[in-house]
């Protein structure tokens, strides 16, 4: 299981626009269809990585507990499905509808938005405030496959609240670690 890092954007940097087919209702889904009031998590996410299994219903009760407060959530997947038929947009639906996903779960067939978003692995976290601005990027949490901590969401939980409750962020942030998004 190979273990790559995140990129670690600079912060402060705003949110890169995309506009990606959602394989959950088959529509063309934007950076504003996605915008929260007070925050937008954006994901890069897969079907096939372990990190990604590992964490899945954390990602689910994470956007179930701060989408009424407010927050927007997206999966985007941007892995090259020729080499990994696994993560295609048809199994990609599958995937949203088994892990009851609450929100769009695009396909980055041209990798172009993985690569405006610095993105490195999955999972990589990208949360931006009201204004779109980039306040964390990094893990959801120590947990990972096999280490025995259970996901929690901790370090996007303390992002998030600390939004809720107009404090800066802390910048102490660790990458997330996963696999390595596969490059065409």
């Amino acid at each position: 299981m190979a273990r790559t890092a995140s990129k670690m954007l600079e912060l402060g940097t705003r949110a890169p626009d995309f506009k990606l087919m959602d394989t959950i209702t088959d529509h063309l889904t934007t950076l504003d269809d996605v915008k929260g009031e007070r925050g937008t998590l954006v994901m890069f996410i897969c079907n096939h990585c372990p990190f990604v299994k590992h964490i899945n219903e954390e990602i689910v009760r994470l956007a179930n507990d701060y989408r009424p407060l407010d927050f927007g959530f997206v999966g985007i997947m941007s892995n090259d499905i020729e080499n990994y038929p696994e993560d295609n947009p048809a199994r990609m639906k599958e995937n949203a509808m088994k892990y009851q996903y609450s929100f769009p779960y695009l396909f980055d067939g041209t990798q172009e938005i993985a690569k405006a978003y610095d993105a490195a692995c999955t999972p990589d976290f990208f949360l931006f405030n009201d204004e779109l601005k980039l306040v964390y990027r990094g893990q959801l949490d120590d947990s990972r496959p096999g280490n025995g901590i259970h996901p929690s969401g901790r370090d996007l939980r303390e992002a998030m609240d600390a939004i809720l409750n107009n404090r800066k962020v802390s910048e102490n942030q660790k990458p997330s670690i996963g696999c390595n998004i596969k490059w065409k």
